[in-house]
C-alpha cells in the first residue's frame, strides 16, 4: 500500500493532515472537496487490519448517540480502504491527562466519566461492549488549556474495532498489543486499562467495560493508575467520598462492581453533601455549575435540574403538607398554608 500524502483524496475527501498512528492503521484529518465538511478518516496500513476496519464500521454506523464518535461513511474494499467518522477537534483524555497530572479539576473529571458512562450505556444496550475503554479513545471537543470547563456532551468515545456484538468476540484479530491469556487464548485490549477477565480469555460483559472506567477515573483524579487498594482520596485531600466509593465499586471483582453504566453513572448524582451556599449578595445563579454533575444551574435552584444534586444546605419544607417550597414563597402552592418568611 502506498504510503498517503496531504492532498491524496479519498472517497470524496482531500487529506489535511495526519493525527493519528499506529502499526496498523493511520487516522487523517480531512476536507470534503465540494461542501468542506472536515471528516477524520481511518486507513489500514497493514491488510490483515482491513476486516477489523470493516468491523469497527458496522459497529459504530448502528450506534447513534452524542457521546459516540459518528461514522459517516465507509468503503473497506476501495484501494485503500477506509471509515470516515466525525472529527473531533480536541485532544484525547490521555494528552490531557499527561499534560494536568494530579491537578485534574474534579468537575472535569465527573464530566467526562459521565459523559464516557453515557456512551457505554447506549452501545450496552446495543450489546456492544467496548473491550479496549482507554484516556486514548476518550476524545474531548474542547481546549485542553480550559479543560475545567468540559460539559458531559463535549465527550466522545471512539475506537470500537475491538468491541463484542451480539456474543461475537474479535478474540480473533490480530492486534498490536495482543497477548496471550493463561489459558492460551489470544487477547486483545490495552493491559493496562483491562479488567481481570479479560486477561483471562473469560466472557466478558458490560462490567469489564465499568473496570476500565474505574481506572480512567482513578487517573484522573490522581494522575496515575491504581495500585493495590488506595483510593484517590487517600492522594488527593480534595476528592469527594463518593468519588472514592465509586472508584471503589467499578475497580474490583466482577461480583462486587456496578450491575450496569446506567447504575455506575447514577452513582455521580450521591454527594456526601451540598455544596458550599454563595455568599450573602451573590446567590446561586446563572454562569455556577452544579458540583456533582457541572452542569449550568440558575438562580434560585435548590436542585440541580440535570442530576438532582442538593445544592443549598437545607431545602425549606411546608409545616403542613411537607412539600418543597422556595425561600421567598410566602404561601405554600399546595396547600395555602401562610408559611411566614422563611428567607
Amino acid at each position: 500500500m502506498a504510503a498517503l500524502r496531504e492532498g491524496d483524496r479519498i472517497h470524496n475527501y482531500l487529506l489535511e493532515a495526519r493525527v493519528g498512528a499506529g502499526n496498523f492503521g493511520e487516522v487523517w484529518r480531512a476536507r470534503h472537496h465540494v461542501f468542506n465538511e472536515i471528516v477524520a478518516i481511518k486507513i489500514p496500513t497493514d491488510a490483515q487490519y482491513v476486516r477489523n476496519l470493516q468491523r469497527e464500521g458496522v459497529a459504530i454506523h448502528g450506534l447513534r448517540h452524542p457521546n459516540i464518535v459518528r461514522a459517516i461513511d465507509m468503503d473497506p474494499y476501495a484501494d485503500p480502504p477506509y471509515l470516515i467518522m466525525e472529527y473531533i477537534d480536541g485532544p484525547s483524555l490521555r494528552v490531557v491527562i499527561e499534560g494536568q497530572g494530579i491537578r485534574f479539576p474534579i468537575p472535569a473529571a465527573v464530566a467526562i466519566m459521565r459523559g464516557t458512562l453515557n456512551a457505554l450505556a447506549a452501545s450496552h444496550r446495543s450489546g456492544m461492549i467496548h473491550r479496549d475503554l482507554k484516556p486514548a479513545n476518550i476524545l474531548l471537543g474542547h481546549p485542553r488549556e480550559s479543560i475545567d470547563t468540559i460539559q458531559e456532551h463535549m465527550v466522545k468515545v471512539a475506537d470500537f474495532g475491538l468491541g463484542l456484538i451480539g456474543g461475537m468476540t474479535a478474540q480473533a484479530m490480530t492486534q498490536s498489543g495482543s497477548v496471550l491469556a493463561d489459558n492460551g487464548g489470544e487477547i486483545s485490549g490495552s493491559l493496562a486499562y483491562m479488567s481481570p477477565e479479560q486477561k483471562d480469555g473469560a466472557p466478558l460483559d458490560a462490567r469489564s467495560d465499568l473496570y476500565s472506567c474505574g481506572i480512567i477515573l482513578y487517573e484522573m483524579l490522581t494522575g496515575e493508575r491504581p495500585q493495590g487498594t488506595e483510593l484517590p482520596g487517600s492522594l488527593r485531600s480534595e476528592v469527594p467520598p463518593h468519588l472514592d466509593e465509586i472508584v471503589r465499586r467499578s475497580y474490583t471483582r466482577l461480583d462486587r462492581r456496578y450491575a450496569s453504566a446506567a447504575e455506575m453513572l447514577g452513582a455521580f448524582a450521591i454527594d456526601s453533601g451540598p455544596p458550599p451556599i454563595p455568599a450573602r449578595g451573590a446567590p446561586h445563579g446563572v454562569g455556577q455549575r452544579c458540583l456533582s454533575c457541572n452542569q449550568p444551574v440558575h438562580r434560585g435552584d435548590q436542585f440541580c435540574i440535570h442530576c438532582g444534586t442538593q445544592l443549598v444546605e437545607s431545602v425549606p419544607r411546608c409545616g403542613a403538607c411537607q412539600a418543597y417550597v422556595q425561600p421567598s414563597d410566602r404561601f405554600c402552592i399546595l396547600c395555602g398554608k401562610d408559611l411566614g418568611v422563611l428567607a
